[in-house]
Formats: structure tokens, sequence, C-alpha cells
């Protein structure tokens, strides 16, 4: 296989993306730029290497959600090489989620889920957040309860209303993720949202929804009638 730099210089992914703008490069030439080098010893371009990955693991998403030792297992990447294709895939994710600014409102289900969603789809772990809001339903601040499996041991109320006290917030939402794509609440979570409901009514403070992410889709209780 020949080096990229023997080839012609219209068809090198750095030049091209220089002369004719990134939009121009395949997925696989945009890698490839990322990679740099590919496998002196099998004498595999950056180019072959950016294919290899992609054909191995099936999109870029699916490659920037994987495990340095999962990317490590093909010939070629190494612990440099996975770290670098690691943080190209968390700084997109960073890129695609809006900066939360306090004094901003959620207006629908709909917003809470485009402004989380790239943020947890891929997480492997269920992350569940506490969105603190003031009397006007406007942004306090967000906190992150837990990361884990959810159960009560886990997300427990006194860990939940600790800080709407400390902040004095007058409502909350609670957002988590369920990390097989599916947001169906199992019964864990109808279960704790009935305990977190219920801890809310004692203390005065507004539940007005908990939403579940998955991969593309969404569960809101309060649209689903659940909240009853």
């Amino acid at each position: 296989m020949s080096c990229i730099k023997d080839w012609p210089v219209a068809d090198r992914p750095r030049e091209k993306l220089l002369s004719i703008g990134s939009t121009a490069l395949s997925d696989t030439e945009l890698l490839a730029l990322i990679l740099r080098t590919g496998h002196a010893n099998s004498g595999t371009s950056a180019l072959d290497l950016a294919r290899l990955l992609l054909t191995r693991f099936g999109s870029l998403r699916a490659m920037t959600s994987a495990t340095a030792v999962e990317l490590c297992q093909l010939p070629g990447i190494g612990p440099a090489k996975a770290a670098e294709i690691l943080a190209v895939g968390e700084l997109a994710r960073r890129f695609a989620a809006t900066p939360l600014s306090p004094g901003a409102r959620f207006t629908s289900s709909r917003e809470v889920f485009d402004h989380f969603h790239e943020r947890l789809r891929d997480r492997k772990k269920e992350v569940f957040l506490t969105l603190l809001l003031d009397s006007k339903n406007r942004i306090i601040r967000e906190i992150q309860i837990s990361e884990g499996s959810l159960n009560a041991s886990i997300v427990h109320p006194r860990e939940v209303f600790q800080p709407v006290i400390r902040e004095s917030a007058a409502a909350v939402l609670f957002v988590h993720n369920h990390p097989s794509g599916d947001p169906s609440p199992s019964r864990e979570d109808l279960d704790l949202t009935t305990r977190l409901r219920e801890a809310g009514t004692l203390m005065g403070v507004r539940v007005l929804d908990h939403i579940i992410i998955g991969s593309g889709r969404y569960i809101s209780m309060a649209d689903q009638g659940l909240f009853g």
C-alpha cells in the first residue's frame, strides 16, 4: 500500500481540505487527518487505517463511543491514537451540547431532549441529573446526582433535594439516560420518580418532569400522563 505523500497532491486529504474545504472530504479522509500516520509494520497508510476503523465499528459515532481497549485491538492503533480518537468524539459531543445558561427556560420536553441528547446518548452508564429551577421555571443550575445503575441506593431523595434546598429552588426537572438506547421507563424508574415526587410535595418543591433519554428517542413522564 502506497504512502499518502506519494499520491497526487489533489488526492491527499490535507491538501484536499485546504484547497476545496472540509465538506468535500469523506469520513474516512477526515479520520485519516486525525490519525496522521498509518501502521508502518504492515505498510498501511493513515487512510487505510481510517477505513479499517470505520469498517470495524460501522460508524464514526460507534467508533468514538468505543473504549480505548476496543480501539487498541485494531493493528496500528495504540494508546496515543486511541486517545486522539476518543478526544475528537468528546469534543464533538461537547460542541453539540449548547451551554445551559442560568435564567434560560425549557418550554417543552423536546427542548430538554434536544439539549441533553448528544451529551448522554452514548454514555455507558446511567447518569442522573437534576435541573434546579426558580419560581418562573428558569434554570438556576444543573447538578449531576449519580452515575451508575439507577436505584434507590444511588439516587436517594436526600441527595437529590439537598442542593434544591441549598439553592432555594422552587421546582426541579429530572433527566437521565438509558445506555441501551431504549428510553422506556423501568419499574425502578417509576418507583424512584414516585418517591421523588412525594419528597418534593412534602418540601413544597414542584417536580415538573422526569425525562429519560435514549438513542434518538426520549420519554417524558409528564407528557405520558405518568404524573397523574
